[in-house]
This record gives structure tokens, C-alpha cells and sequence, in this order.
């Protein structure tokens, strides 16, 4: 029965949507399809044919299947009946009450059933038999489903708590970086006022001193126009009284006339205050202090939740408040924080101010270091690192040896040659080493500063900057 209604359902399918037929048509072909199926398909195809045999088909708007679409009304309307009866509990085939389970099909059947060729030989137990056991093995196979929902549901949390984090980092981010542009700016506005004022200083005093000039010749101009003036009405004169006046006369036109000294440096020194102006400024700028580098930069993604740090992540301090920290997979659930770039070649190094911190270590770790687990920390764990804890400064090894160190050092400084594989720490207040690791590394290493309790307080320290101009050679 279930098969002759499989076969019947499957007659009453559209050919297009797969479902029974809504307002079917049948084109001359004897195809029929549902109406809208048809006009849909005939559109997309931008021609009319029959979706089934690609017949073309007439112009003339395709016949409703009357028959066709009374079977498929009887069809569903049959359906929705045994549907409702099996939903009470009864057969849909023989409206019986189902009192057995068949094993083999793995369903409901009544007593009719039971005796039909559908299932003739079959395993039929009482549905009373079968329902704690079917229960059982269902709450069996809900468990790992709930843990597979709560564990889904702790990283939808993780990951809602991450876009808030996200959010809250741009937000911090972005007033550091205009709080850092406006030092910038600040900077160069005084700087330009200083050049401006420098320029219109040179301007006033050569102007002064040219006016001066100006004013003194203007004077010479006069008198030397004025005795020329005299001069000549002499020439008028009768030649008795010219004659008379003629010493005078001659005295006066061989009277010293100096010529105009040359005037050099006059204009406004261009070139001082336009050459190479944003390197000399850059130049001001080092000398000030106003541009700094610190060779190593904290990674705030990777802090333990324990951790502050600084706006310019050259600083940690231990905080006694846990940070409302997502527990991202970059960050270590030991109190640790690393440097945000890592090192798989060449030689680095950084100095870190432990001041009078109690409780520290520093190193590099591997990249593949394990964040979340409690990772042995040393060469064996993927650590390099020396601490000092209770007063004893150790290489941690495995076991860790004790360092000797005369004089407790401010500044620890670390040097990684990453191709001769070597980890050196030293006091370079007066260049005492203290440890040195060898090891062939294979993999990138990252900066590690570690501690715990309130005695926290490490900052990477920043390097000198200097410029050189390096001669071009021809």
C-alpha cells in the first residue's frame, strides 16, 4: 500500500518544483506541469517549449487539467487525513489502533498489519516493549548533543565577548593614535612658528641695516646733486667774476666723492631655512626626545587576564582586578605576556627595566608554545628564560641552575642571535653576563615576560636613535 502510494504521488508531481501539481496545465505534448512552474520557466528561457521533450510549443495560452488537478485536491486532502489519524495513534491504512512495533521497518503497526504480506515474517514486539529501551538509546545519543550545544553555545559567548573586546580595542586605539598625532602636531606647529619667527627676524634686521644704506646714499645723492647744482649756475657767471670765484669754484668740483661699498649677505638666506627642512626637523626631533624606539613592543592579545598594560605596550603591571579579557587563542592562561613581532633570523636585542621587582622572568618562547596549558617552562616546553624568585636568580633548565649575581641589576638585557643559536642575559650596567643558553632553534621565537603577584613592573626600555648620512659613491 505504502509502495502503490509512493507510485501514485510520484504521478502527481510537477516535473519542475517536484511538487504535487498547484493549478496544473498539460501543453499538446500531453505534458502537464504546474502553471506557474511553466510561465516561469518559459520566461527564463525567453522562448516556449516543453520543459520535459523541448517541443515548441503554440502561442495559444496552455489548457487547465481538470482531471489532473482533481487527483492531486483528492490526493493531499487523503493525505492530511491519514496524517491527522496516525497523529492519534491509529493505522493510516486500516484506522486501527497501533499496538505493535515492526523491528524490521522500524515503525508503528496495528493488528492488520501485522497479518498483511508487508510484513509477512517480520520481528513485531508490543510498542510497551520498545519504548524505554527506544528512550534510552535516545537520551544516549542526546548527551553528546547537549555537551556539543554547551560547548558551542561557551565559544558563541567567547566570540561575542571577542566582538566586544574588538570594539572597545579600536575605540582605545584610535584616541592613542590621535593623542599620539596631536604630540606630532603640536611639535610641528611650534616648530614652524619657530622657523617662521626665525625668517621674519633675518628679514626685520636686513631690512634695517638696507634702509640704512638706502637712507646714507640718499644723502650723498643730495649733497653731490646740490653741488652740481652750484656748479653749474658758477658757469653762467660773467668771465671776470667766473675768473675771481675760479679757486673756489675748482676746490668745490674736486671735493672727494667716495663710491658705494658693496652691500654682500644682504638678501635672506634661502637656503638655511629651506634646506633640507623636514630631515632637519626630523634631526630636532630625535635630539628632543620626541620620536622614540623601543625594539621590542607587547602584544596585548596574548596578556594574561592579570596584566596592564601601558598605551605605548612597552610596559606590563601586575593588576590585583582580572581584566575582562577574551579567551582568544593567542593568550596564555599562565601570567605572561610576549612581544608582538617574533624572530626566525638574525641578531635582536632589547633591555628590560625590572627595577626593584621581586618576582620575574624573561626569554623567548617558541611560536607553537602551548597558551592554555601549564607548559613546563623550560628548553623542553619551548622556554628560554632566567628568573629571579625568593630572592635567587635562576637559568631556567631542567633542573634550574643558580646564577651569581653580585649586585641585583635595574636592567636585564636580553640578545638573541637566532642563526648561531645563542640566548645571552646580561647587566648592562656593567656588561656582567649572567646566563647564556645555546640551542639550535627551528622555530620563530617571541619575547616572553612572565611574573606574578604585586611586584610586577617591567618596561621594555627604549634605544637611542641616530642619524647617519651615508656619502654616495660614485
Amino acid at each position: 500500500m505504502a509502495a502503490r502510494s509512493s507510485g501514485l504521488e510520484e504521478e502527481l508531481t510537477c516535473p519542475v518544483c517536484y511538487e504535487i501539481y498547484r493549478d496544473p496545465v498539460v501543453l499538446k505534448c500531453s505534458h502537464s506541469f504546474c502553471k506557474v512552474c511553466l510561465q516561469q520557466f518559459w520566461g527564463e528561457k525567453g522562448s516556449q517549449e516543453c520543459p520535459v521533450c523541448r517541443r515548441r510549443c503554440s502561442m495559444d495560452p496552455p489548457l487547465t487539467n481538470l482531471a489532473l488537478k482533481n487527483a492531486c485536491e483528492a490526493f493531499l486532502q487523503g493525505r492530511a487525513q491519514r496524517s491527522a489519524a496516525a497523529s492519534e495513534g491509529h493505522c493510516r491504512l486500516h484506522n486501527e489502533k497501533l499496538k505493535l512495533f515492526c523491528l524490521d521497518d522500524q515503525t508503528p503497526v496495528c493488528l492488520v498489519c501485522r497479518d498483511s504480506k508487508w510484513h509477512e515474517n517480520h520481528k513485531l514486539r508490543p510498542i510497551q516493549e520498545v519504548i524505554p529501551e527506544y528512550k534510552e538509546d535516545l537520551k544516549s545519543a542526546l548527551k553528546p548533543l547537549r555537551e556539543k550545544l554547551e560547548a558551542l553555545s561557551e565559544v558563541q559567548q567567547t566570540w561575542n565577548k571577542t566582538a566586544e573586546h574588538m570594539k572597545t580595542q579600536a575605540r582605545h586605539t584610535e584616541r592613542l593614535i590621535k593623542g599620539e598625532f596631536e604630540k606630532l602636531h603640536q611639535f610641528l606647529k611650534d616648530e614652524e612658528a619657530a622657523r617662521i619667527s626665525a625668517l621674519r627676524e633675518e628679514e626685520e634686521q636686513k631690512s634695517h641695516m638696507m634702509m640704512e644704506k638706502i637712507e646714507k646714499i640718499t644723502n650723498e645723492i643730495s649733497s653731490l646733486t646740490e653741488t652740481i647744482r652750484a656748479l653749474e649756475q658758477e658757469l653762467g657767471a660773467e668771465d671776470v667774476s667766473f675768473l675771481l670765484k675760479y679757486k673756489d669754484i675748482q676746490r668745490r668740483a674736486q671735493c672727494p666723492v667716495q663710491d658705494p661699498e658693496e652691500v654682500s649677505g644682504a638678501l635672506i638666506n634661502v637656503a638655511k631655512h629651506l634646506g633640507n627642512l623636514s630631515y632637519r626637523v626630523w634631526e630636532k626631533m630625535l635630539e628632543k626626545k620626541e620620536i622614540k624606539y623601543t625594539p621590542v613592543i607587547l602584544d596585548p592579545n596574548t596578556e594574561n587576564v592579570c596584566f596592564t598594560l601601558s598605551d605605548d605596550l612597552t610596559a606590563a603591571t601586575w593588576s590585583n582586578e582580572i581584566q575582562e579579557y577574551p579567551n582568544n587563542s593567542e593568550r596564555f592562561i599562565w601570567p605572561s605576556v610576549l612581544g608582538s613581532e617574533g624572530f626566525s633570523s638574525g641578531k635582536h636585542c632589547w633591555d628590560v627595566d625590572v627595577g626593584d621587582g621581586v618576582t620575574w622572568r624573561l626569554g623567548v618562547v617558541t611560536e607553537s608554545i602551548n597558551r592554555k596549558g601549564l607548559s613546563p617552562l623550560m628548553p623542553e616546553g619551548g622556554v628560554w628564560s632566567i628568573e629571579l624568585h625568593n630572592g635567587k636568580y635562576r637559568a631556567m633548565t631542567s633542573p634550574p641552575v643558580p646564577l651569581s649575581v653580585r649586585r641585583k641589576p635595574q636592567r636585564i638585557r636580553v640578545q638573541l642571535d637566532w642563526d648561531r643559536g645563542e640566548l645571552s642575559f646580561s647587566d648592562p650596567s656593567n656588561n656582567t653576563s649572567l646566563c647564556t643558553f645555546k640551542h639550535i632553534f627551528t622555530e620563530r621565537l617571541f619575547p616572553v615576560f612572565c611574573a606574578w603577584g604585586d611586584w610586577l613592573n617591567l618596561k621594555i626600555c627604549p634605544v637611542d636613535v641616530s642619524i647617519t648620512v651615508a656619502a654616495v659613491n660614485p
